[in-house]
């Protein structure tokens, strides 16, 4: 379970991570999605932990201001999806489908967790798709599919070839997902990012920069969808 705190009036809710290696406390705002993270020592007590956030309650609300503005997943709000806008919309059915120009949520179920799963569901088939594709054109087998929600990377391959991949990016253009599974396929070969490993890559998708180039221009908007609010 996540550890969090709050601090100051309005409330902040600050997440608390624990690192082996951290020899001190260390506060940020992610760049990604804008949320305020507290790093802390392994054995660091909750109480140190909460009277170091009181000390920094002006910083911390000075770069949350400054911070990218989470777009809260709710009825009404336009929501990427394989290069389409499709717009979150209530029905009265018992789960989440996709008409033309919609996503149609349960209006009894939390929207933001309701179409996460959804999606969540779509990115594994897309991903499954197109890792037995390239695996099988490069002559390789993996092991494997997981589906996280990472914020510094969309996607790895282990020296075991276990793949992990972003969920996210099914709200991306369906070739950036794509391009995304022909990289981690890549690394069954190479596991490296040397000329070999990018000729293997342009190999499996000869177009792979202008996808890449996407993920590095849009990418951190897709991590802003907050998909949790309101969940208790």
């Amino acid at each position: 379970m996540t550890e969090t705190l709050k601090v100051g009036t309005p409330e902040m809710v600050v997440t608390l991570r624990r690192n082996k290696r951290a020899k001190r406390l260390t506060l940020r705002v992610s760049s990604v999605d804008g949320q305020p993270v507290l790093t802390l020592p392994q054995n660091a007590k909750i109480r140190e932990a909460q009277r170091f956030l009181d000390q920094q309650e002006s910083w911390l609300r000075e770069h949350l201001a400054a911070a990218p503005e989470r777009i809260i997943v709710q009825v009404g709000v336009p929501l990427p999806f394989m290069g389409e806008k499709l717009l979150v919309t209530q029905h009265g059915k018992s789960r989440t489908i996709l008409a033309p120009g919609h996503i149609l949520t349960p209006s009894r179920k939390h929207t933001g967790k309701s179409v996460e799963t959804f999606l969540k569901a779509r990115a594994r088939i897309a991903v499954t798709d197109h890792c037995h594709s390239y695996a099988q054109r490069l002559g390789y087998d993996f092991g494997r599919i997981s589906l996280r929600d990472p914020r510094s990377r969309w996607g790895s391959c282990s020296t075991d070839g276990n793949l992990m991949f972003s969920w996210r990016l099914i709200l991306a253009p369906a070739k950036v997902l794509e391009y995304v599974v022909a990289h981690e396929i890549a690394h069954l070969a190479e596991m490296n990012h040397s000329p070999a490993f990018w000729q293997t890559v342009k190999n499996l998708m000869p177009e792979y920069r202008q996808h890449q180039n996407w993920l590095k221009q849009n990418g951190a908007v897709l991590h802003r969808l907050d998909f949790k609010a309101g969940l208790t």
